[in-house]
């Protein structure tokens, strides 16, 4: 699976053959961008590295801010102007883009820093980045979880040069550079510096040793060498007064001499960032080559986490596609233990989580299943940024201050524990953790909800009950009776959302997307939801409208749509297609209507026409790898209801499958299956669908569409007979909701 990735899928603005069927009804008015970048990365790891441009989001490629239909380009040609560290993965405008200290090879003058090179020659893996620049040099770079080494080949120069600039940040987009507030810069001689920038409140240290025999080491500043210095003190840093800063290392280079970059970060100064370095490269300083030892153990990593999962079968696109998108999902978030800046003690500190509205129903549950050690280190961070901070955040960043995404949603973190205490995750302190899942839900838009019931934006109160009851859920669990009773009162409260009227949300503003898009998520009473639309019949209706079933084909939005293209396609109320956060899990709203053979059309659709090969093979953006996470699910047959401890059943894209949670195994395999290519493969028309006619688990029937969280991570067998037409399997038992525990699809 390793050699399959291709860290370029989603780099690119969409380009897949034009879709067909159901597919093509769907309309997409979000960024038609994956918005990811090909640099190296390890799993969960502090650092990752890339070739800089400027661009947005990740610093990486050709494009400009955008909100909706195609990406603009800013520049011609992929360049760069060097390679720089900690980049986003998938998202949008988050406003905080890191790109901190800018490593530029060069045989040009000092002067030429910031301009930037045409890249040629570009080839990434897991863990591995390199590309030539138009001066002919050779730039590789690989991380470990809190390093990077950079490995230059130069041709030959008479001066060479490698430029270490502290001072960048951000993109080269309007508002999108950062500027440090205090730094200070030291040369130490032996090819060895250090230095700390304190950027958006946060002090970002680092200890560097460049392995360039005979290569003099000096300071700079504003493009100035400082001969003999050996310090540079900035107190105080305004937009105004920035001048650049940094190191430089200076000689000749014989044709095909290499120069190595090392890099060690830290949040809690130069001293750790220094045994960061030690640790993962070993030596003791000034000498010895990294590269290659921190590339393999990166490679190592890699193979582990992906070696979790496993499938049979599937044309090579496919695999490529299920591949990378395995690899995605296991980029974010990133953790640096030991690492928090904020407060003294040591333990897991999660500090890009970019955002919970985008990972917490599919990726947090995948990284539950098989790495379910750094999915309880995550929670564990959150609920210390609970107690620092005073609320669980719904994004956290490496900066410091208020801005933690709260107009996306509320209450996020809630559901996230309660699948960890349902499936016995970790050793959290459950007690301590309650007592901050109950005081959270009275913080932000909380408080309006705790005295009228009902908030706007209106998607709130969904999210707000829904906290309710999972929070309900653990205290039930923790044998606290009535605080379980009083929240599981205020749960009931989502119906105060709807428009009895029309079976839909009432009227609000919502974060992107409209009232259909959040109408059908998965909430914790859907029976109840279903019967307030009229009933199952007139539930499906709704769906069916939604996702397109007898509507014509529609064109998507191009570069620089006009507002009334853009105004028409909302009115069409269409499912977005994997574009938005939102319609994530409606697919699968069928399911609890009795209908999984319409998910089994949608969601086929979905990964025959939505996904590719190639930089432009996303839909959207992935989102720190929440959508990449919905295709690793979606390919196995297999969707997680998060906060739920369930998980709904449908036909899956691989003949035989194999998950590794723990030391348990969970194997999806079929009976009559049949392979089907993905748009990437070239096909001329529109594979069907297959639909699950019969399913056994661990050798027993299994009728309803369904199972628990608990039996998949408790490992066993799941046996799923396919075939070309709708069967009646999974109709008559539905998934368990509040008012219908049972699944007999009616209210008591």
């Amino acid at each position: 699976m390793l050699s399959e990735i291709d860290p370029f899928i989603g780099t690119a603005a969409t380009s897949l053959p034009a879709a067909q069927g159901l597919a093509a009804t769907w309309w997409w008015p979000k960024p038609q961008v994956g918005n990811t970048h090909p640099g190296a990365t390890s799993p969960f790891g502090m650092v990752s590295a890339c070739a800089y441009s400027g661009a947005y989001p990740t610093g990486y490629g050709l494009y400009t801010k955008n909100t909706e239909g195609v990406p603009e380009e800013m520049f011609d040609r992929v360049q760069a102007s060097g390679f720089t560290h900690f980049q986003q993965s998938g998202t949008g405008a988050i406003r905080k883009y890191y790109n901190y200290v800018r490593v530029t090879p060069m045989v040009q003058s000092l002067d030429a820093l910031g301009h930037a090179w045409a890249l040629h020659d570009e080839t990434a893996e897991a863990g591995y980045y390199a590309a030539t620049l138009d001066s002919g040099i050779r730039s590789e770079i690989t991380v470990g979880e809190k390093v990077a080494v950079h490995r230059y080949t130069f041709p030959q120069h008479r001066s060479g040069r490698v430029v270490v600039d502290l001072s960048s940040g951000g993109l080269a987009i309007d508002h999108g550079r950062t500027v440090p507030l205090r730094a200070y810069v030291e040369n130490i001689g032996g090819g060895c510096a250090q230095g700390t920038v304190v950027v958006e409140g946060v002090p970002l240290s680092v200890y560097i040793e460049v392995d360039s025999p005979g290569w003099r080491s000096m300071l700079w500043h504003d493009r100035r060498l400082i001969e003999g210095g050996t310090r540079l003190d900035f107190d105080r840093i305004r937009q105004t007064t920035l001048r650049p800063f940094g190191l430089l290392f200076m000689g000749s280079a014989q044709a095909g001499q290499t120069v190595e970059v090392r890099i060690g970060f830290s949040l809690r100064g130069c001293e750790q960032a220094k045994a960061n370095l030690r640790r993962e490269c070993g030596g003791t300083g000034g000498s010895g080559r990294a590269f290659e030892t921190i590339r393999a153990a990166t490679t190592e990593r890699w193979r582990w986490h992906l070696d979790r999962v496993q499938v049979e079968g599937g044309s090579p696109a496919r695999r490529q596609v299920f591949s990378t998108a395995l690899y995605h999902s296991l980029i974010k978030p990133c953790f640096a233990d030991d690492e928090s800046p904020f407060w003294p003690t040591p333990g897991p500190f999660a500090f890009d989580v970019c955002t919970m509205w985008d990972i917490y129903k599919t990726q947090i549950p995948l990284l539950a299943a098989i790495c379910p050690d750094r999915a309880v280190d995550l929670l564990e961070s959150l609920v210390r940024v609970c107690e620092e901070e005073g609320n669980f955040p719904i994004g956290y960043r490496m900066a410091r201050g208020a801005d933690r995404f709260f107009r996306q949603a509320s209450a996020l973190a809630h559901t996230a524990l309660a699948d960890a205490h349902a499936l016995g995750l970790g050793d959290l302190d459950w007690n301590w953790a309650l007592v901050h899942m109950e005081d959270d839900l009275r913080r932000m838009y909380g408080e309006d909800f705790f005295e009228h019931g009902v908030v706007h934006p209106i998607s709130h109160t969904l999210d707000l009950a829904y906290a309710y009851w999972c929070t309900a859920d653990v205290a039930r669990a923790l044998n606290d009776g009535p605080l379980a009773d009083d929240l599981d009162a205020r749960s009931r409260l989502w119906s105060n959302a709807f428009d009895a009227s029309t079976g839909l949300l009432k009227d609000s503003e919502f974060y992107e997307g409209g009232k259909w898009n959040y109408s059908f998520r998965l909430l914790h009473d859907m029976r109840g939801r279903i019967e307030l639309a009229g009933g199952d019949d007139a539930f499906v209706a709704m769906l069916d409208s939604f996702f397109g079933y007898g509507a014509p084909p529609v064109k998507q939005p191009g570069k620089r749509p006009p507002a009334a293209e853009m105004a028409a396609g909302y009115l069409l109320n269409r499912f977005e297609g994997l574009n938005n956060e939102p319609d994530m899990e409606a697919p699968w709203s069928y399911h609890y209507a009795g209908r999984p053979d319409r998910t089994a059309e949608i969601v086929h659709s979905a990964l025959t026409w939505q996904f590719g090969t190639g930089p432009g093979g996303l839909p959207g953006n992935d989102d720190s790898g929440g959508l990449s996470s919905w295709y690793v699910w979606a390919s196995l047959g297999l969707f997680p209801v998060a906060g739920q401890n369930l998980f709904l059943v449908n036909a899956p894209a691989f003949a035989h499958a194999r998950v590794q949670i723990g030391d348990a195994e969970f194997v999806v395999e079929t009976s009559g299956h049949r392979e089907t290519p993905i748009s990437s493969d070239g096909l001329e028309r529109i594979p069907p669908p297959q639909y699950v006619q019969s399913a056994r688990l661990n050798g027993r029937p299994l009728e309803e569409a369904h199972l628990r969280g608990t039996d998949l991570h408790a490992g066993g067998r799941l046996h799923l007979e396919l075939g070309p037409e709708p069967s009646e399997w999974g109709r008559k038992i539905r998934p368990p909701s509040l008012s219908d525990p049972l699944g007999t699809g009616t209210l008591p």
